[in-house]
């Protein structure tokens, strides 16, 4: 043992003595190791921060994702009766003719294939005269709308250019609370933007945005000018496309909102096959199921919808449903409340036979119905009615 201890004992004497005549005589010899330590080192952590960086998934949707620019005409000066007023025309100046008003917007929108039809917001190209659209080669061209969905607050516009870059589409069934997702528009016509942050709910509704709603909230900076523009996975495949934010200020608070891509193809194929989207409906008004309902009607669980009311002549009225009935189930799903049974009747076709489940004194019973067909909206925003 004392041996062992008098061996290590000179080689570390000998080493310290060699480590002391370089340092001396060959300074420059040690401070070339550290630099060759320290390039290593940095190159390891550069390797590590890449698995970070979201390049290649935005450099892959970008090209996809283009800015969409509308007019129309303005409203009518109320002061136009006065124009012709010496006295009105000598405190307000002449006054620009009426014609040549024009109110002038700016979105985003998605390539969904590449013989040109690309997919915004049914707000960005409402009530417009002319819609142009600027793709990332730069080149600005005419489009027109194909159809529009203000119910889901959709709408497909198409240009006339061939091999266009179409976006690729995400599996709807993998997105989970917590995914990294990166937003890609247009905000305030600065130009192309992304910006990251993570998929913070799935399924929001009950917002008061639109008639159906079934929303991706994200964390990621969304802000006038995105909206219509796409949220991408960190592939680069769609999402959902960006929509609304909730803001007191008019800029981005962290709460934004984009339609997530299942919505998005089941409307946009309508639209391209039919011009519009036809949905199912019965001809009720519906509320809620609250804990003091469900205890007044005897319930089992705080659930389904409570029919409020019945339109004459609706399909509804001819299958024996009255006010006060509780649906439970569609076609053996089971209704959560008036956002879910909207969902379900809505998806129905119409002309076709349905089985709903209704709680009605105290009891469960099947009623048939044949589904008509949802009357088009007077309004992108309606009251919880089916």
């Amino acid at each position: 043992m004392r041996k062992l201890w008098l061996i290590f004992a000179q080689t570390v004497t000998v080493s310290l003595a060699v480590l002391f005549v370089v340092q001396t005589f060959h300074p420059n010899l040690l401070n070339s190791v550290d630099k060759t330590l320290v390039i290593k080192e940095a190159a390891s952590t550069a390797k590590i921060g890449s698995a970070e960086s979201y390049s290649v998934a935005a450099k892959k949707a970008m090209p996809s994702v283009v800015n969409v620019f509308t007019s129309k005409k303005a409203a009518p000066n109320p002061h136009r009766q006065f124009m012709d007023d010496p006295l009105f025309r000598h405190f307000f100046g002449d006054q620009p003719d009426d014609q040549t008003q024009r109110e002038n917007s700016l979105g985003s929108g998605v390539i969904v294939s590449s013989d040109g039809l690309i997919v915004t917001n049914h707000h960005v190209v409402e009530s417009a005269d002319e819609i142009e659209i600027a793709l990332a080669d730069g080149r600005t061209v005419p489009a027109k709308i194909v159809g529009t969905d203000p119910e889901t607050d959709l709408a497909v516009v198409k240009v006339d250019v061939k091999d266009l870059p179409a976006i690729t589409f995400a599996d709807a069934e993998q997105s989970s609370v917590g995914d990294v997702v990166l937003a890609i528009g247009n905000p305030f016509g600065v130009g192309q933007t992304v910006t990251q942050g993570i998929i913070s709910a799935l399924g929001r509704s009950h917002l008061g945005i639109n008639t159906f709603e079934n929303f991706i909230q994200t964390d990621a900076p969304i802000n006038p000018g995105n909206s219509g523009g796409a949220l991408i996975d960190t592939q680069g495949n769609l999402v959902g496309v960006n929509s609304a934010i909730y803001s007191r200020s008019g800029g981005s608070m962290g709460i934004g909102f984009a339609i997530p891509i299942s919505l998005v193809k089941q409307v946009m194929e309508q639209i391209i096959s039919q011009g519009s989207v036809t949905r199912g409906w019965i001809g009720i008004e519906a509320q809620d199921i609250t804990p003091e309902l469900a205890e007044s009607f005897k319930l089992k669980q705080v659930r389904g919808s409570l029919i409020a009311g019945i339109l004459r002549g609706s399909p509804a009225e001819r299958a024996g449903l009255r006010p006060g009935d509780i649906l439970l189930e569609i076609n053996g799903n089971q209704v959560i409340d008036s956002s879910s049974m909207l969902n379900l009747i809505s998806g129905l076709a119409p002309n076709k036979q349905a089985t709903l489940v209704v709680a009605r004194d105290e009891k469960e019973i099947k009623v048939p119905i044949t589904i008509g067909k949802r009357p088009k909206p007077l309004s992108a925003k309606n009251d919880l009615k089916d």
